[in-house]
């Protein structure tokens, strides 16, 4: 009986240290697969690589992560040499067995000379992976040190030589104009001059649409031309801007233009969208990324929309203007 109970008790102590080895299988397996994933694709652009002092600098981080490791994007609180002036939400794009994220910053610099936006720490898993650095270099307006500054001076009236023979130029300007006409009326051209026959000029809306059917018809990034293209969809927006709603789009830039929509009710969605494609047409203009047919197409629907969508804004506010007009 002796006998027995020991080697119940021997076989209870072997089994000890399987049962112990088990429990400890799953987090061995964890920690080998965090070790295992595989490295994500990172990317960091800059729209431009030298500015003046406090020019703003749109940042744009990507990240393609394989697998479901943990992933963790960086903190971002501070770059030195550099000060944030806009931090946009990260988007992000999931799909079987990857994961897309990217990110838009605008950065700006006071201090002058050659600096570099510092490598920016991403985890997968249980390591840490860096973006490469981007130089930017930063200066002063030129200015001439060989020319000699003045304050401003009155204006100083000086004698016109030809004010004598003023009265003689336009006596025979009209004269030769009263010739013209009575000419013209005899040979029965003066109707014909003074109204053309030409083809109505198509309404802000109308000129747009028929310009976006152009350019898709064109298939411009299919042949590689995918500046071109970018370039092209993004002056038929401003030009529609500029004719429809009055804002002076042409001579500023796309965060200037942000910055004006913000005051027109468009939906939240429809906003967020229409910024991000006006930002990635600078991207590709002037940081020469080259975006995939997806993301064409998709800009390319964004701009079509926000047009029919602005139009439809604009013809209520004038339908409502008019109401309130008659009622007065």
């Amino acid at each position: 009986m002796r006998r027995s109970l020991l080697n119940i008790i021997g076989l209870a102590l072997c089994a000890l240290p399987a049962a112990s080895l088990l429990a400890q299988t799953p987090s061995r397996r964890t920690a080998s697969s965090a070790a295992n994933a595989p490295a994500p694709a990172l990317k960091a652009t800059v729209d431009k690589q030298k500015i003046l002092i406090g020019e703003p600098v749109q940042l744009m981080l990507e990240a393609t992560v394989q697998g479901d490791a943990l992933f963790v994007w960086p903190a971002l609180d501070s770059l030195p040499h550099f000060e944030w002036l806009e931090k946009n939400k990260v988007d992000s794009t999931i799909s079987p067995g990857q994961r897309y994220y990217r990110q838009y910053l605008t950065v700006t610099s006071f201090d002058s000379g050659s600096r570099a936006i510092p490598r920016l720490p991403f985890i997968a898993g249980n390591k840490t992976y860096y973006t490469d650095s981007i130089p930017v270099t930063i200066s002063y307006t030129k200015i001439d040190p060989s020319k000699d500054y003045h304050d401003i001076k009155d204006i100083v009236e000086i004698p016109n030589p030809f004010a004598h023979w003023f009265v003689w130029i336009v006596a025979v300007i009209s004269l030769g104009s009263v010739a013209v006409v009575v000419l013209l009326i005899r040979k029965k051209m003066l109707l014909t001059l003074l109204t053309p026959h030409q083809a109505p000029r198509l309404s802000p809306f109308e000129e747009a649409i028929a310009q976006l059917d152009e350019l898709e018809r064109q298939r411009l990034p299919e042949s590689g031309s995918i500046k071109l293209y970018y370039s092209r969809l993004g002056d038929i927006f401003r030009m529609y801007l500029y004719r429809r709603m009055g804002i002076a789009s042409l001579a500023e830039t796309s965060e200037e233009i942000i910055a004006q929509l913000k005051r027109i009710p468009l939906p939240a969605q429809s906003f967020a969208e229409l910024a991000e494609a006006l930002r990635m047409s600078d991207f590709v203009k002037f940081a020469k990324y080259q975006p995939g047919p997806a993301d064409s197409e998709l800009h390319y629907r964004v701009i079509r929309s926000s047009i029919e969508e602005l139009n439809r804004i604009a013809e209520a506010e004038e339908k409502a203007q008019a109401i309130d007009h008659q009622t007065k």
